[in-house]
């Protein structure tokens, strides 16, 4: 089982390369072993390219070894046509005499079937390994299959007297960013963008603010950009609006004359609780993690309704005095890091 768990944990490693790119497909890791030498490794490509199984199995440079090795892989092969071949059939079609695997797949469409056809074809099959650690490393897709919502990292800078933005008074006429925190914890605030499928803010932020959303001081795909924004006050020039990335807005206002083609709308109550309705539409977009990102209000709201997976929350050495109010939140303390002159703490529920 030393073994298994070896290998197994090579397939985590490997996964982690998918990360920002593979949704809504999982970030499977997956390594091919021939007496006891890795012979072949591979991750899933970005959306819509080749599983981690077929880059694995490709990378074998002398194909006839398959027939005597162990594959191991991080989450159970897929049984069901998609945007490639099922997975479990490839393995199959190469001989490969046992298959160690991670987790089971909670898709629908899957479910324990792609094993049950390893199986029957002769195959020796090994479950669980490691099963916690992948789990972890499965987060985002176990979120969205088994509690039908994505996974939720809540995040904001707060001053060291607790507010995430000034008065009014103290800001630009032009709407613009208000910076609490410095360069590198702004740099990683675009990483984590990176990494996640959606971004999620509010109305007020979006007017004050005027964001785009996007990714700016790291290399990946830009987030899908989620706005709340009940009455569709949010002028048409403003950047979340524009073309760069997809955007969807959430809205109570159906009128289509105040709709930007281009944008994609989605109808919610907001008299109704908002938090549960947006993980609903999120989910009906395929959407499987999201950064929510501001202000107070929005923040709050999934507070409150206990809709969040994290929370990373930085305070920066400035203070305001008065202003907006930082989210009041209580969990679990899980890392709390310096990034030179702020500080980054990481709550659990």
């Amino acid at each position: 089982m030393k073994i298994h768990e070896k290998y197994i944990r090579r397939c985590i490693e490997l996964g982690e390369n998918g990360l920002g790119s593979t949704a809504p497909n999982p970030m499977v890791g997956c390594v091919i072993v021939h007496q006891d030498s890795i012979i072949g490794e591979g991750f899933t490509s970005p959306f819509g390219g080749p599983h981690a199984e077929v880059n694995a199995i490709e990378s074998v440079e002398d194909k006839s070894l398959l027939e005597k090795a162990t594959l191991y892989v991080t989450l159970e092969p897929c049984f069901h046509f998609g945007k490639t071949p099922p997975c479990a059939d490839l393995i199959i079609a190469y001989q490969i005499p046992e298959v160690v695997i991670g987790l089971l797949d909670p898709h629908e469409k899957v479910g324990g079937k792609g094993i049950e056809k390893l199986k029957k074809s002769g195959c020796e099959v090994t479950i669980g390994v490691l099963e916690e650690e992948c789990r972890a490393h499965h987060k985002r897709f176990l979120s969205f299959h088994e509690r039908q919502r994505p996974y939720i990292i809540l995040k904001w800078a707060e001053t060291q007297d607790g507010f995430i933005a000034p008065e009014k008074s103290a800001r630009s006429n032009t709407p613009e960013p208000y910076w609490i925190t410095n360069s590198y914890s702004r740099q990683r605030v675009h990483q984590w963008r990176s990494e996640e499928q959606a971004i999620l803010v509010g109305t007020q932020t979006v007017l004050e603010d005027n964001p785009s959303l996007t990714l700016r001081d790291w290399v990946g795909k830009h987030p899908i950009r989620i706005v709340l924004d009940r009455d569709l006050r949010i002028p048409k020039d403003f950047k979340v609006l524009d073309q760069e990335s997809k955007s969807i807005v959430i809205t109570q206002n159906s009128d289509a004359n105040k709709m930007i083609k281009g944008v994609h709308y989605e109808i919610a109550d907001f008299n109704r609780e908002l938090a549960t309705q947006i993980c609903e539409i999120l989910y009906r977009n395929s959407i499987n993690s999201v950064i929510v990102e501001g202000g107070t209000q929005t923040l709050q709201t999934f507070i409150d309704a206990k809709l969040w997976d994290e929370a990373r929350i930085f305070r920066g050495e400035i203070t305001f005095g008065n202003g907006l109010v930082a989210p009041k939140i209580s969990g679990k303390v899980k890392t709390s890091t310096k990034i030179q002159s702020d500080s980054l703490t990481l709550l659990t529920p």
